[in-house]
């Protein structure tokens, strides 16, 4: 079912359009004749200040991922998927206070050369490798396939076209501009993306009321879906596996299991570790502007279920009887148009709700957000597959005497191959219900790697490069011989195995090994020392979610 946008609609969504290609354009012009320097494409000359910087880690990974995958979790499972959101805000704090002081202080562009600088060029190289194959064939190819998806139901347009839309808008000021376009752009998306999102869960919410407002559509979505709005997961809570099935909802978000284990894995490894999240806090203009950046994002984060998981909690009470609803003559579908066009697959939920309950008139800005959340992934994910490439492997194995602009022409060849690969791979996602949840368990595979190598390299000094290889070339078979032989287990659970399992491995070598006393960590005194307002921050943020779970155990 397809809904019309008025004039009103269109002229908000190309105006969005509009400005955010002028800004970023503006934004990636080379200044008084000169060309750009692989500092100032690559970490945005280094200037980014805290709230620019909060902003766009906050737009990097909101993304369709979340406002499709994760309302579609939402449907399917419930407040428990809020989980990775709520624990990331916990995370972030832990990156700001003790990961960035030592990043920044080694001046480094990316993951890898860190990896290369503390362990050797075969740590590096390995991972290096491993995060292109994702932000290509899993990241960014999710990102253009669910963003599609919402284009084809809200508007219509055939999934190949939406692809290649979306990679082309994306890429027009990302792969000219670098991080500094990126950067800035993601400014203006994230609070598009906040307004827009709380439109449309406000709507729904609503709309389910029979027009009393947000909070009494809360407490009839409570009333009628009381299992929905639960953060721990019992096993045995079953939930529809798209096909006509049912699953354990235990497997996807195990209860206490997830809170103490796995999750920590996940959300470390991401907002800690993963390039294209980093990257933005590398190139603050100084460390307490990055870590005050990374705990106004926690904040930004505690939000985001209001966001992306309610509307598909709102979805799943409505899908159940759409016609007890009745939802107003000013909205965009009669009861009738419901019942035909009900919620077949999970991911559908949040498209569907935006179709159904937003007002001709405010249509396009409730799309303008999703659009942004597409949009500014979709460049950041670019952005930081092109560094990757150009610093660790054309830079380190290739062309080692390469010129700033060689190194920059470089960057955006390589930025344009790898939308061209998503744009092809993209529509082979189409069979997929949960779209978060394959995200995450494909990732997961290697993300216990990642984490002890880093842990061990960053905290240990007596961790040897032997020990930090061992780790990466284990953590695949081993994470996939789990997934093989014990395939009940809770992918959470699993990855929690087998980062304790990589840890004894990488502490066994390292102890058979030499200290390489050159390449090791100086952790010197007061080197995680932080601010008060950070502290007084990070403080508010605990606080909160300690209330949360209290409240939704």
């Amino acid at each position: 079912m397809m809904s019309s946008f008025s004039f009103w609609d269109y002229a908000v969504f190309i105006g969005y359009g509009i400005l955010i290609m002028c800004m970023g354009l503006w934004v990636s012009r080379d200044k008084k004749g000169e060309s750009k320097s692989a500092e100032d494409y690559f970490l945005a000359s280094k200037s980014l200040p805290w709230w620019a910087i909060g902003a766009s880690l906050i737009a990097s990974n909101i993304s369709a991922e979340q406002f499709i995958g994760m309302s579609g979790s939402g449907f399917a499972i419930g407040l428990g998927i809020s989980c990775y959101e709520w624990i990331a805000a916990a995370s972030l704090i832990i990156v700001g206070k003790y990961y960035l002081p030592i990043f920044l202080k080694k001046g480094i562009y990316t993951m890898p050369q860190f990896l290369k600088e503390r362990f050797d060029g075969r740590v590096s190289m390995s991972l290096s490798v491993f995060w292109l194959l994702v932000y290509v064939f899993v990241n960014l190819t999710s990102v253009l396939y669910m963003g599609a998806l919402s284009l084809k139901i809200i508007m219509g347009i055939p999934i190949m076209y939406g692809i290649a839309g979306l990679a082309l808008f994306a890429g027009i000021y990302s792969v000219y501009g670098g991080l500094s376009a990126v950067a800035w752009t993601d400014v203006v998306q994230v609070v598009i993306l906040v307004i827009g999102g709380l439109l449309t869960t406000y709507l729904a919410f609503d709309a389910l009321s029979g027009g009393e407002g947000m909070w009494s559509g809360l407490e009839v979505a409570f009333q009628q879906a009381p299992e929905k709005f639960k953060m721990i997961i019992e096993k045995g809570t079953m939930i529809p596996d798209g096909s006509g099935g049912f699953v354990d909802a235990y497997d996807m978000l195990p209860g206490l299991g997830a809170l103490f284990g796995g999750i920590w894995i996940v959300n470390l490894a991401y907002w800690g570790l993963n390039q294209y999240i980093i990257q933005r806090a590398l190139a603050g203009k100084s460390l307490e502007d990055a870590q005050t950046g990374v705990v106004f994002a926690g904040y930004l984060k505690l939000m985001m279920p209001l966001i992306v998981v309610l509307p598909g909690i709102v979805a799943f009470v409505i899908n159940k009887d759409p016609m007890a609803y009745n939802v107003g003559e000013n909205l965009a579908s009669t009861t009738a148009d419901m019942a035909a066009g009900a919620i077949t697959k999970s991911d559908e939920a949040y498209p569907w709700l935006l179709n159904t309950f937003i007002p001709t008139g405010l249509k396009g800005l409730a799309f303008a957000a999703l659009a942004a959340a597409i949009v500014s992934s979709l460049a950041s994910m670019i952005n930081s597959t092109s560094t990757i490439f150009t610093m660790d492997i054309y830079k380190a194995h290739i062309q080692k005497e390469a010129s700033n602009k060689k190194l920059v022409s470089m960057g955006r060849l390589v930025s344009v191959i790898a939308l061209v690969i998503a744009v092809f791979v993209a529509p082979l996602l189409g069979e997929l219900d949960q779209a978060f949840q394959f995200i995450q368990e494909f990732t997961g595979l290697v993300t216990p790697g990642v984490l002890v190598i880093f842990t061990l390299g960053l905290f240990w000094k007596r961790a040897t490069a032997n020990a930090a290889f061992a780790a990466a070339i284990l953590t695949f078979p081993l994470s996939w011989g789990m997934k093989v032989l014990v395939p009940s287990m809770p992918f959470l659970d699993r990855m929690f195995i087998v980062m304790i399992l990589l840890l004894a491995v990488g502490v066994i070598v390292s102890l058979m090994g030499t200290e390489d006393k050159e390449k090791s960590i100086k952790l010197d005194k007061g080197l995680f020392s932080t601010s008060t307002h950070f502290n007084i921050a990070s403080i508010g943020i605990c606080g909160i979610l300690s209330v949360l779970y209290l409240v939704f155990w």
